[in-house]
C-alpha cells in the first residue's frame, strides 16, 4: 500500500504541534521553581558560612544565608543568635528598616535573652548612624539640619540599655553616644532659633534659644543659644531681659566667639570632627 504522501501545510502544522509539545514538556519540568541553592545543607553549615561570609565583610551573602537560617531554626535557642546576626547584617548592608525589624522582633520575643542588653545598644547604633549619614558627612551638613527623631529614638534605646544594663560591657559607649545626642538635639534648637532671628521673627527666635537653655545647660549649643537670647531680646526692646542674657553669657564664656563675631565665626562646630 503506497504511503498518503503529506502535503506542505499539514507537514508544517505537525512539526509545530511537536515543538510546542516538547515546550510544554519542558515547561512542566521547570514548574517547580528555581533550585534551592542551600537545600541540602544542614543549619550548622549554614551558620558557619553566614559567619564566614560576615568575616570576609560580604555582608549581602550573609544576610541571604541568615534568612535561610532563621526560618529552618524558628522556635530554637539558635534562632536567637540568628536573628541578632541577622540584624546586625542588615544593619552593615544599610537595610535600616529590615534592621529594626528584626531586632524588634528579637527584643519583643526575648526579653530575658543574655543578648538583650546587645539587642538594645544595635537598636540604638542603627537610628544613631542613621542620624549621622554618610551622605551628610560628604556634604558637610550639620547634623542639628536633619530630622532629630533617628537621634531621639537612638537615644531612648542607649536609655534603656544604661538603665536596665549599668554593668554590661556596652553602655560605657552607649553613654558617650547619649552625650553627643544631647549635643546634636541642642544644636538642633539653636539652629532653628538662628533661622527665625535670620528672617526677623524674633519672639519664635527668643523662644527657642531660652528652650536651648533650659533643656540642655551643659550642652556646647548654649553659647549660641545665650547670644541669639539677647539679640532677639534687643531687637523687641526687652532691654532688661537683653542685659540678664548678656550677662549670663559673659559670665559662662567670657571668651564667647558670638560676641567678637555674631554669626560669622569660622570655628567648626562641636560635631565636625574631619
Amino acid at each position: 500500500m503506497t504511503a498518503m504522501r503529506m502535503s506542505p501545510a499539514a507537514h508544517w502544522r505537525a512539526t509545530l504541534a511537536v515543538v510546542l509539545a516538547a515546550a510544554s514538556i519542558g515547561l512542566i519540568g521547570c514548574a517547580g521553581g528555581p533550585k534551592d541553592e542551600f537545600a541540602g545543607k544542614s543549619t550548622d553549615k549554614l551558620y558557619e558560612e553566614a559567619r564566614d561570609e560576615a568575616a570576609n565583610g560580604n555582608w549581602e551573602r550573609a544576610s541571604k544565608l541568615y534568612e535561610k537560617l532563621e526560618a529552618r531554626t524558628a522556635g530554637t535557642q539558635q534562632a536567637q543568635q540568628t536573628q541578632i546576626d541577622l540584624a546586625y547584617a542588615y544593619y552593615k548592608t544599610n537595610e535600616k528598616a529590615q534592621a529594626l525589624s528584626t531586632i524588634e522582633r528579637f527584643i519583643k520575643l526575648h526579653p530575658s535573652s543574655p543578648a538583650i542588653d546587645y539587642a538594645y545598644y544595635l537598636q540604638g547604633l542603627i537610628n544613631f548612624n542613621e542620624n549621622l549619614g554618610l551622605l551628610g558627612g560628604l556634604a558637610r551638613q550639620d547634623l542639628s539640619e536633619r530630622d532629630q527623631q533617628a537621634a531621639r529614638d537612638a537615644y531612648q534605646s542607649f536609655r534603656q540599655l544604661t538603665l536596665q544594663f549599668p554593668n554590661s560591657k556596652y553602655t560605657p559607649d552607649a553613654q558617650l553616644r547619649m552625650n553627643y545626642i544631647v549635643n546634636t538635639l541642642a544644636t538642633y534648637e539653636v539652629h532653628v532659633a538662628r533661622y527665625y532671628y535670620r528672617r526677623g521673627a524674633y519672639v519664635a527666635a527668643a523662644n527657642r534659644a531660652q528652650q536651648a537653655v533650659q533643656e540642655f545647660q551643659r550642652a556646647p549649643a548654649t553659647e549660641e543659644a545665650l547670644y541669639i537670647l539677647g539679640i532677639s531680646y534687643d531687637k523687641l526692646g526687652l532691654t532688661e531681659l537683653r542685659d540678664d542674657a548678656q550677662r549670663v553669657l559673659q559670665t559662662n564664656f567670657p571668651e564667647s566667639r558670638y560676641v567678637k563675631d555674631g554669626f560669622e565665626t569660622a570655628d567648626k562646630p562641636w560635631w565636625q570632627i574631619w
